[in-house]
């Protein structure tokens, strides 16, 4: 199926980043699963691309793009090429939302325009031991001191914080609600790390994921002046739901293009093994398992592509944005087993891309929200539909 959801000018933009990626970047693939997360300079050299502050207002020197598609294309473009990115998607996808949407105008002149340069890298810090998905349970603390706050606590599962800067961190400054509720009492606050106190934990060994750094972080006694509050005191879970349809897309077209970038690795495969002497994809077994990859993948891109349009339009919601991640992380998840399986043997041995494929897919129904919460947030909203009679 043909896509028709991009312009010329994303579709220009997705010929620089290709040959970006392919030419400079994926040669450095090695070093970067061996290091654990990219260096420092690839945000300098993404932002002198002008990537970095292709949605930052032109007054703060960025391009003042609204399209989320260009970042759409960074993704498939980096799947394309065998690369993890994901603290460059954490830092452009997700903290620069917040950036935009809940920093106020002197912190926009503060942080904007560095991040249009590339000299400041952002991180996200909201999950702890023992939270999980279950943000409304963070413990971590921020008591008002000498004109700002002192944060202590501790943070996991941090992607970007190796490079990171600036931490946009969930911090509790008030206990929950009379009523119980939980999710009242939680501020947005900003930490450089340079700070006293602030340190980065160790890098966390994980299955798959390699070159995506992932750590912890700590906070003892770390003081920040009340200019770092984003937004106001006690609001934070508000703006975490706020952002969480952009976060969710991300990491379908993520997926997405996982499952697609599996299929056409397959299709190189099976047309030049031979077993039984013939290809392996005259073999009816394989043509049919094709089949179905392709199948699914058609549909999650068409599901994807749908979603990309209403978020630009503004119009995404939140349950509509968990079908979408719910839907591609598991179509990804079926598509890259199925495409191993046709590479026998030679698909568990990473010299091809199915085995890193495979291992970097497990964790996509887990992180930015589980299968299980998104069938929750799912099937609440269609209940409430029902009770309010739509369809």
């Amino acid at each position: 199926m043909q896509r028709t959801i991009f312009t010329e000018e994303h579709q220009a933009f997705r010929a620089m980043i290709r040959d970006f990626f392919t030419r400079d970047i994926a040669p450095q693939r090695s070093a970067w699963e061996s290091a654990g997360a990219p260096p420092a300079d690839f945000f300098k050299r993404v932002a002198e691309l002008g990537i970095m502050g292709i949605q930052i207002p032109e007054v703060y020197g960025g391009a003042g793009q609204s399209s989320y598609k260009f970042n759409a294309v960074l993704t498939e473009e980096a799947v394309r090429a065998g690369l993890q990115i994901g603290s460059l998607r954490t830092h452009l996808d997700m903290a620069l939302s917040y950036l935009l949407a809940y920093a106020d105008l002197k912190q926009k002149q503060r942080w904007l325009p560095p991040f249009a340069t590339g000299d400041l890298i952002t991180a996200i810090a909201m999950t702890e031991p023992g939270t999980g998905s279950d943000l409304a349970g963070v413990r971590t603390t921020a008591t008002r001191a000498d004109g700002g706050y002192v944060i202590n606590g501790c943070k996991t599962f941090i992607t970007g914080a190796v490079n990171a800067t600036l931490v946009l961190t969930v911090v509790r400054t008030s206990p929950p609600g009379a009523d119980g509720d939980r999710r009242s009492g939680l501020s947005l606050i900003a930490v450089e790390t340079d700070r006293a106190g602030y340190s980065r934990g160790r890098l966390l060994e994980k299955i798959g994921m390699k070159a995506q750094d992932t750590s912890e972080i700590f906070f003892d006694n770390v003081w920040v002046p009340e200019e770092n509050l984003m937004g106001e005191e006690g609001r934070a879970f508000t703006y975490l739901s706020h952002n969480l349809a952009q976060e969710r897309l991300s990491i379908a077209v993520n997926a997405q293009a996982a499952a697609r970038f599996a299929l056409d690795t397959t299709l190189d495969y099976v047309r030049g093994r031979t077993v039984f002497g013939q290809p392996l994809a005259a073999l009816q077994n394989t043509k049919f398992e094709l089949a179905e990859c392709a199948t699914d993948v058609e549909a999650g891109q068409a599901l994807v592509d749908r979603a990309l349009e209403d978020h630009d339009a503004g119009v995404l919601d939140p349950a509509d944005a968990a079908k979408v991640k719910l839907f591609c992380t598991q179509t990804q998840g079926r598509v890259v087993d199925r495409c191993l399986q046709l590479h026998g043997g030679y698909g568990y041995t990473l010299d091809y891309p199915i085995a890193r494929l495979y291992a970097d897919a497990r964790v996509t129904r887990i992180y930015g929200g589980s299968s299980e919460v998104l069938k929750s947030v799912i099937s609440k909203s269609l209940l409430r539909a029902a009770e309010a009679g739509e369809r």
